[in-house]
C-alpha cells in the first residue's frame, strides 16, 4: 500500500500488454477513486509513451483510499481493472499551499479560499512563457521562484506550452524536449512535458499556486476543438493532482493578429467562439471532478468569453497596456465585473505590465493594486515587461506577429522592476486584517473616487473595525492643506500613515467622529490605516 500526507501527489504506471501503434490517439485509460467518505472520483489518466499511462492523485481526506483502472481496451489486463488501496496520512511539512489544500470558491463568491476554509489573497505573477527553454531549468526558473515566494506573491500564470504572440511551433517556444504537440497536431509529446513537470512542482513546492492556461485563444482555430479538446485531458490527468487553477485559455476571444474581420463577421465568429470554450469549460470541469478552481482569461471581461458565466469559478479581466489612460478604464470594468450575476470573485488579470511601452512604471503599479483591493476584488496579477515573454540579454524575444517588439528588457533585470516588490508590501499589509471581510466605502473619504474621477481617495474595510484609505500622490495635496477628512468614524481609531513603497509607518494617534486626516510627511503615494481601539 502507498501512503502519503494529504495533498501530496502519489503517481501509478500502468503498462499495456499489447502493442498499440497509435497509443495516444486510440486508448483511454481512466481510474476510478473511492474516498474513505464513500465519493468516487473518475479521473483521467495520460499516456508517458510508449506502452505506459500514469495517473496522479492527492486528496485532503485522511484513511484509506481505493483506486481501479478502466482501460479502453478492456482486454488488455496491463491498463484494466488494476486494483489498490493508498493510506493518506495528516499532512506535517511547513508548506502553507499543501497544510491548508487546494483552492475553491468561497461561500460568499466574492474570493477565493483554500479547502479548509483559510481565505486566499491573489497576488499573481505572469510567466506565460515559463515553461520554455529560454528561462532555464533550473537556475533561471528557481532564482525567479525564490524571488516571488520571497515578495509575496501566491500565484503564477504560465501558458501549457501553446503560447500567444507567435505563430505555433515557433522556435522561441520549445523547451528541452521540443514542444508539446507535433506539428500537425497529430499526437502530444509526452517528453515536453515531463520537463514541465519538473517546474510546475517546483512551484508547487515553494507554496505557489499556478494557473495553467491551457493556450492562447486563437490555438482554437490553429489546433481546432478537438484538438484542445486531447490537449485538456492531458494537463488534467497531469496536473489535477497538483492545487492548481485551470484557465481554459488566454484572450480567448481574440483574433490572430494578422487576421482581419468585418464587424459583421467579428461578431458572428466571436458568438460560435463563445459556445466553442464553453463547451470546453465543461468537459474541462467533468475531467477534473470539480477539484480546481476553472476561469478563462479574456481580451476585456472574463465571463463574456463563454455561452454561461455560471461555468465559471473567477472572473478575470484584462484591462490595457496604455499607462496612465488605463486607470480609470481599470476600475470601471472592474465595477462591472462585480455588479454582473452570477457572483463570482473577480481579478484584474492583465493590466499594464510595468515597464511595457517605456511607461507603466512603479507608481502606476501600486496604483492599480490599491484602487482595484480597495473596490471589491478578490486579488490581482502583476506583470514585467521582458519578464512575461522571457527576453534575455544575448536573445531579445523579437518581433510579435504585428511586426513591432514589445522591448528588450531581460527578464532577469525585468523581475527586479520595483512594482513587484512593492505590491507584496501591500499583500502583507492587507493580510494583517481580515481582508476578505473588506466591503468598498468610498464615502468614509472626502475627497474620494467616483466614476467621474478615479485618480483619487479608495477606501475600505470593515464598519467598526478597521479602515485603509489609498491616497494617490496625485491628491495626497488635499492631506496636505488639510481638506481631506475621514468621515463617521463611530468610535476611536488608533491611526497611522503606511509608506506602500517601504512598508514604513508613521504613528499618527488617536482618530475619532469627522477626523481631518493629518499631513504626510512626503508627497507620494499613501495608504491611511485606521484601527478601532478596544
Amino acid at each position: 500500500m502507498k501512503r502519503a500526507q494529504q495533498q501530496q501527489v502519489l503517481e501509478w504506471s500502468f503498462t499495456s500488454e499489447q502493442i498499440h501503434a497509435d497509443p495516444f490517439n486510440t486508448v483511454q485509460v481512466d481510474v476510478l477513486f473511492t474516498q474513505p467518505d464513500g465519493r468516487e472520483l473518475l479521473l483521467p489518466a495520460f499516456w508517458a509513451g510508449d506502452q505506459t499511462w500514469k495517473v496522479r492523485y492527492s486528496s485532503s481526506q485522511r484513511g484509506v483510499h481505493r483506486y481501479q483502472s478502466r482501460g479502453a481496451a478492456t482486454g488488455d489486463t496491463g491498463l484494466h481493472d488494476q486494483q489498490g488501496t493508498l493510506e493518506i496520512l495528516p499532512y506535517t511539512g511547513e508548506n502553507a499551499l499543501l497544510r491548508h489544500g487546494p483552492l475553491r470558491l468561497a461561500a460568499s463568491r466574492r474570493h477565493l479560499e483554500h479547502c479548509d476554509g483559510t481565505p486566499f489573497l491573489w497576488l499573481g505573477d505572469t510567466w506565460w512563457m515559463g515553461l520554455c527553454e529560454r528561462l532555464r531549468w533550473p537556475e533561471d526558473f528557481q532564482e525567479l521562484t525564490a524571488d516571488r515566494v520571497k515578495k509575496g506573491f501566491s500565484v503564477v500564470q504560465i501558458v501549457a506550452g501553446l503560447y500567444p504572440d507567435m505563430e505555433p511551433f515557433d522556435e522561441r517556444g520549445r523547451n528541452e524536449a521540443g514542444f508539446p504537440w507535433e506539428k500537425d497536431f497529430s499526437c502530444i509529446n509526452p517528453a515536453y512535458f515531463d520537463q514541465a513537470d519538473l517546474r510546475l512542482a517546483h512551484v508547487v513546492r515553494a507554496g505557489l499556486v499556478p494557473c495553467i492556461v491551457g493556450s492562447w485563444g486563437y490555438f482554437m482555430d490553429f489546433a481546432g476543438p478537438e484538438v484542445l479538446a486531447k490537449h485538456w485531458r492531458y494537463l488534467v490527468a497531469r496536473y489535477g493532482a497538483y492545487p492548481v487553477v485551470w484557465c481554459a485559455a488566454g484572450e480567448a476571444l481574440m483574433f490572430y493578429y494578422l487576421k482581419p474581420k468585418s464587424q459583421e463577421e467579428a461578431d458572428a465568429y466571436r458568438q460560435e467562439l463563445r459556445q466553442k470554450w464553453g463547451k470546453l469549460v465543461r468537459y474541462i470541469r467533468k475531467l477534473d471532478a470539480d477539484r480546481n478552481p476553472l476561469t478563462i482569461h479574456p481580451t476585456q471581461l472574463g465571463h463574456d468569453q463563454v455561452d454561461d458565466p455560471g461555468i465559471l469559478d473567477l472572473d478575470m479581466l484584462q484591462t490595457g497596456h496604455s499607462g496612465y489612460p488605463s486607470l480609470g478604464p481599470t476600475v470601471d470594468t472592474l465595477e462591472k465585473s462585480l455588479a454582473h450575476e452570477p457572483r463570482l470573485p473577480v481579478l484584474v488579470s492583465e493590466v499594464n505590465y510595468e515597464g511595457i511601452m517605456e511607461s507603466s512604471r512603479e507608481e502606476v503599479q501600486r496604483f492599480l493594486f490599491w484602487s482595484c483591493l480597495l473596490s471589491g476584488a478578490a486579488g490581482h496579477t502583476y506583470g514585467a515587461n521582458g519578464l512575461w515573454q522571457v527576453n534575455t540579454a544575448a536573445k531579445p524575444y523579437g518581433l510579435s506577429p504585428h511586426g513591432s517588439s514589445w522591448g528588450d528588457i531581460p527578464w532577469d533585470q525585468a523581475y527586479k522592476l520595483p512594482g513587484s516588490g512593492q505590491l507584496g508590501i501591500g499583500k502583507r499589509l492587507l493580510e494583517r486584517f481580515r481582508w476578505w471581510e473588506f466591503s468598498p466605502h468610498p464615502e468614509w473619504a472626502e475627497p474620494h473616487q467616483s466614476a467621474e474621477r478615479r485618480v483619487a481617495c479608495y477606501a475600505a474595510g470593515i464598519p467598526g473595525q478597521v479602515r485603509l484609505i489609498f491616497i494617490p500622490a496625485e491628491t495626497s495635496w488635499a492631506a496636505w492643506s488639510g481638506n481631506l477628512k475621514i468621515k463617521g468614524l463611530e468610535k476611536a481609531y488608533t491611526a497611522f500613515y503606511f509608506d506602500p513603497k517601504t512598508g514604513r509607518e508613521y504613528p499618527l494617534g488617536q482618530a475619532e467622529g469627522d477626523w481631518p486626516a493629518p499631513k504626510p510627511p512626503v508627497f507620494q503615494d499613501w495608504v491611511l490605516v485606521l484601527e478601532a481601539q478596544t
